[in-house]
């Protein structure tokens, strides 16, 4: 419910919230509104229950946010720091108290009819001010053309788990469209320029531009109202909308067209060309800064924290000093907004040295994505002069679904790092390249932020599956007990933070081990003792299996089951075609396209692993047929070729946001492994050496077609999940 102005003033402090003639004070009424932001949140969220919960805005006095949760059966307070803070203690609440939950993937909500009690009050406060989430390549591969209903979900799943900082990237289409018109560029010239939203991220990120459009006016315009309504809501939540910083992409020709302007090319990205970078020490520069975050404000409001990565992936300064570049940015950063902290990611030599050593550091943050990654990072202080950072990890890249994560990093390394002596570790940095997966994942990562000694892996993954299906189960508690064990038991020893994607993905050939070019090469754990959570899983209580929740994790279960067998059984084949066999290749090819159909029917029964629902999406944005097909191409290009050939072979990126999904299994990727196994066989029968096949060509082709895909999910996971454990 809405708390009263009257409520809400009783909890706070006393006559203090009140002015001499007894009207309510700014603060006070400032509180009633946040409280009122809770109660919305969890309208929409638990809309037969929300009545029972009151929520009350009490900030400490040292700053640091905080949560506290007592109440007796149907009458719970919630007292918190910010509406984010008071969900985040709401959700504590739920998961240890009512066994319930909320995630990106999955949910389990059913409650008794009156909330329990809460025996001894439950309380928390951060350990750390940031708590930043979503990569900069979020928008590309999670889902470039999700609108408002989606956001606004996410937005609230977000404040359950503690968040604070989040990264926008939506609407800077047209920021930076009405910028260049300022500066000597006409309407179309600039639409030509910014790319379709599918590949937006890269551009912002200076890595290439134009590719999947034109853009038209009318799809800025509703991307641009769709940002507005984000950072609304992130502000009533008392969230901070992270929204990116001008550092220098202009659009070709800017020196031409601006007299005595500077630029420096910055070559190619992944067979892309990159924008050009202007000379941060010009006056051009200071010029274009300064109407860019005047037209960003006008559009998105103002902000304390701006992302920026000067130089990202390789980027050329050329003849421009770099700590006087990055002084430069700063300053234009400071015009505008005075307060500002800027971010930088740290990723590969990012940021570079001469960046921290330039900048004011105490008002820079580096988000480190390789802090659960490489086993020689060991002191980011001496690495960042002391700058503060936040512990960060990249569980998946391009939204591959493969699960799990070095969980036993993200506990020992974080308590370890944040309570040394001189330690600059003041947040963390929660950035899988696509979001909505891995809900033990991003469970587990929040609770870091707010726990105060480091996490117990073993404890923690024995309660998990009490509020993720909302009741103890033995059953439950074996699988996840085999989960922490093998998907979330890997570390950064081996050099990477992302579990191995499968091989039914990857474009065809018997030697392969990988279908990302910049994926593992081989699974991390034991395949054997991971098939024992399934069996597992399916012996769960039936009355506990109702739940979205425990659907999804049977889902990813028995997919990633399948998924392993890919890497046993490629091997198989290989041997019998080197061996000339043509009777045991072709019973072992067909064996590879069953479990291809199985995986196929398995994936189809999620929504959220349907490749016609990203199609739909997409063209759902456009405003003509013309329009629609563009969308439409834009956002399946980057699930497969990723762009033009150049990109796909020779930057290496086709398959780079490989996944498991419903349209893909069945489609593309079946249709490759068909056509190669088909060709394999000729050859064997001819006694010649099989033809090469242009597999760019075959995947353009498929793409361009129009594939028909199902939009809506299909089929009964549980007997199929049977089935893939009587196969196992």
């Amino acid at each position: 419910m809405h708390i009263t102005r009257r409520t809400l003033l009783g909890a706070l402090a006393g006559s203090a919230a009140l002015g001499a003639a007894g009207v309510p004070s700014a603060e006070a009424l400032a509180a009633a509104g946040e409280a009122g932001a809770a109660a919305a949140a969890l309208a929409r969220l638990l809309p037969r229950h929300h009545g029972q919960v009151t929520f009350r805005t009490v900030r400490r006095p040292g700053g640091a946010d905080a949560f506290r949760v007592s109440g007796q059966s149907g009458r719970i307070t919630v007292e918190g720091s910010t509406p984010a803070v008071q969900l985040t203690g709401l959700h504590w609440y739920l998961r240890h108290v009512a066994h319930a939950h909320f995630s990106w993937a999955g949910e389990q909500t059913q409650l008794p009819e009156r909330l329990p009690a809460v025996r001894s009050p439950l309380a928390r406060e951060a350990n750390v001010a940031h708590r930043f989430v979503l990569n900069d390549t979020n928008d590309g591969y999670t889902g470039p053309y999700h609108g408002w209903d989606y956001w606004e979900r996410e937005l609230d799943v977000l404040a359950l788990h503690g968040f604070n900082e989040v990264l926008v990237y939506t609407g800077a289409d047209a920021v930076y469209h009405r910028t260049f018109l300022e500066h000597g560029y006409s309407d179309a010239e600039l639409r030509r320029w910014v790319p379709g939203p599918a590949h937006q991220p890269w551009w912002l990120l200076q890595n290439m531009a134009s590719f999947g459009g034109p853009v038209s006016r009318e799809l800025l315009d509703r991307r641009a109202a769709l940002a507005q309504k984000i950072v609304r809501r992130l502000r009533e939540l008392g969230m901070t909308p992270v929204l990116p910083g001008y550092y220098g992409t202009v659009p070709p020709g800017f020196a031409e067209r601006n007299k005595g302007a500077r630029t420096v090319p910055q070559g190619d990205w992944g067979g892309f060309r990159r924008p050009d970078w202007l000379d941060p020490r010009t006056p051009h520069f200071a010029r274009v800064a300064q109407t860019f975050y005047r037209v960003q404000q006008d559009l998105c409001g103002e902000s304390t924290l701006y992302k920026m990565d000067l130089l990202h992936e390789g980027g050329n300064p050329g003849d421009v000093p770099v700590g006087a570049a990055a002084r430069a940015v700063e300053k234009a950063l400071r015009t505008a907004h005075p307060d500002a902290t800027w971010a930088i990611l740290g990723w590969q030599e990012n940021p570079r040295r001469e960046i921290v050593d330039a900048v004011d550091r105490d008002r820079m943050l580096v988000l480190d994505g390789i802090s659960d990654h490489y086993p020689n990072v060991t002191d980011r202080e001496a690495d960042w002069a002391g700058t503060p950072y936040a512990f960060g990890s990249i569980w998946n890249f391009g939204g591959h679904t493969a699960l799990g994560a070095n969980a036993p990093d993200w506990a020992e390394l974080y308590h370890r790092w944040r309570t040394k002596e001189g330690s600059a570790l003041s947040g963390i940095a929660l950035m899988p390249e696509a979001a909505d997966n891995n809900p033990a994942g991003l469970a587990l990562f929040a609770d870091l932020a707010w726990s105060d000694a480091p996490v117990d892996l073993r404890d923690w993954f024995t309660r998990w599956p009490g509020y993720r299906y909302g009741g103890e189960d033995a059953h439950a508690v074996r699988a996840w007990d085999v989960l922490r064990r093998t998907a979330y038991g890997t570390s950064r020893t081996d050099g990477w933070s992302e579990q191995a994607d499968g091989l039914f993905g990857a474009r065809p050939d018997l030697a392969v081990n990988r279908a990302g070019t910049w994926s593992p090469r081989r699974l991390r754990y034991d395949a054997a003792e991971f098939d024992k959570a399934l069996p597992a899983l399916l012996a769960v209580a039936p009355a506990l299996r109702g739940s979205s929740a425990y659907r999804h994790d049977l889902l990813d279960v028995a997919r990633q089951s399948i998924a392993n067998r890919s890497r046993q059984l490629l091997p198989r084949i290989k041997a019998a075609y080197d061996d000339g066999n043509r009777t045991r290749f072709g019973e072992l090819t067909r064996q590879w396209l069953d479990w291809m159909d199985l995986l196929e029917q398995a994936v189809a029964t999620s929504e959220s692993h349907l490749l016609g629902r990203w199609i739909a999406d997409a063209r759902s944005w456009g405003s003509s047929d013309a329009e629609r097909d563009r969308l439409a191409a834009d956002a399946l290009s980057l699930l497969t070729v990723w762009g033009p050939r150049a990109s796909a072979d020779g930057g290496k990126l086709h398959d780079y946001a490989n996944r498991e999904w419903s349209g893909l299994v069945g489609g593309l990727y079946r249709l490759r492994w068909k056509t190669y196994f088909t060709e394999l066989d000729a050859a064997l029968a001819a006694g010649r050496a099989p033809r090469p096949v242009d597999w760019y060509a075959v995947e353009d082709h498929w793409a361009r077609s129009r594939p028909t895909t199902r939009t809506r999910p299909a089929g009964d996971i549980v007997r199929i999940a049977r089935t893939v454990a009587s196969r196992l």
